[in-house]
């Protein structure tokens, strides 16, 4: 039996959560291999970047396109456990793919972020869209770039609050802002002073500072306008010109009217913002692998 595509794994990796128990991903894949009856060779196929198996990573999109759809939750790294929304998919009796995930809008919202802006787009229809190879190996990459940022955001809203503010720490310091590591340690981990947590140096030789806020909320928290309010009001005492406030959650429209139209320059990051950032400048991520496009050079071949 040839290895199963990963659409084909979502009703099998439902039912085996189906008892509503929290399971490791590690020893699904184990069952689910069993149950396909793949073969040694099979299990031990690799991916053409040789860093993880095939079988695992075509569960692990199963997993990640659940979890975005709402049929599947983390409850802690390296665990799934099934939602009521995913009982409701097995008790359907239809096919669990990508097409049977779209009817909700969590995963509409998650498949838009993925989605290169390049790409074609019908409000009558879905049509289908030529691509060039280097338009598909593009739409490729983005896909895994926005589930990527929504693995970070995730882990982000898992993490606790001390961690929040170190990952806020380390990812001013990979966009250049701040002085020494020391300078950065001291940023943020305490009480606060009136709205504001600390302050980093918005370059190496401390000419001017940015004010920082940090708040580690849930997904449902927004951040409202009084939270805004007192943040500015902060930077009015400190007389600062700069702040930025971050949060694992989102802002209020009052709240970021309020930053638009403050003295100060406000600048709001929320969650899927913060793991925006955090991937492009490589905090919290890793490479696994680098891909090499080449093309005819055509001077080498000149008479």
């Amino acid at each position: 039996m040839a290895i199963p595509d990963y659409q084909t794994l979502m009703r099998p990796l439902l039912e085996l959560c189906a008892d509503g128990q929290e399971h490791k991903i590690r020893e699904l894949i184990d069952v689910l291999a069993v149950k396909f009856k793949l073969t040694p060779e099979e299990r031990m196929e690799l991916l053409p970047s040789g860093t993880m198996t095939t079988f695992r990573s075509r569960v692990g999109w199963a997993k990640t396109y659940l979890k975005q759809a709402g049929a599947l939750e983390q409850p802690a790294r390296g665990s799934v456990r099934i939602t009521a929304r995913g009982k409701g998919a097995l008790n359907s009796n239809v096919k669990i793919d990508n097409a049977y995930l779209s009817q909700y809008k969590e995963f509409q919202a998650f498949r838009e972020r993925s989605k290169p802006k390049s790409m074609e787009q019908s409000t009558a229809a879905v049509r289908t869209v030529v691509t060039t190879p280097e338009e598909t190996l593009q739409q490729a990459l983005d896909e895994l770039r926005g589930s990527l940022i929504n693995e970070v955001h995730d882990a982000l809203l898992r993490a606790s609050p001390a961690f929040f503010e170190r990952a806020v720490i380390d990812l001013l310091r990979a966009m250049g802002y701040g002085g020494t590591v020391e300078d950065a340690g001291t940023l943020l981990g305490g009480p606060g002073d009136g709205g504001v947590d600390g302050a980093i140096k918005e370059d190496k030789l401390g000419l001017d500072s940015v004010y920082v806020q940090a708040k580690k909320w849930a997904a449902d928290r927004t951040v409202g306008d009084a939270e805004i309010r007192n943040f500015i009001g902060a930077l009015q005492l400190q007389r600062a010109r700069k702040g930025v406030f971050f949060t694992t959650s989102d802002f209020s429209k009052s709240a970021r009217a309020s930053a638009a139209h403050s003295d100060s320059r406000v600048v709001l990051i929320n969650g899927v913002e913060l793991a925006t950032l955090m991937v492009e400048h490589n905090v919290g991520v890793s490479v696994t692998s680098t891909l090499q496009l080449k093309k005819l050079d055509s001077d080498y071949f000149e008479d």
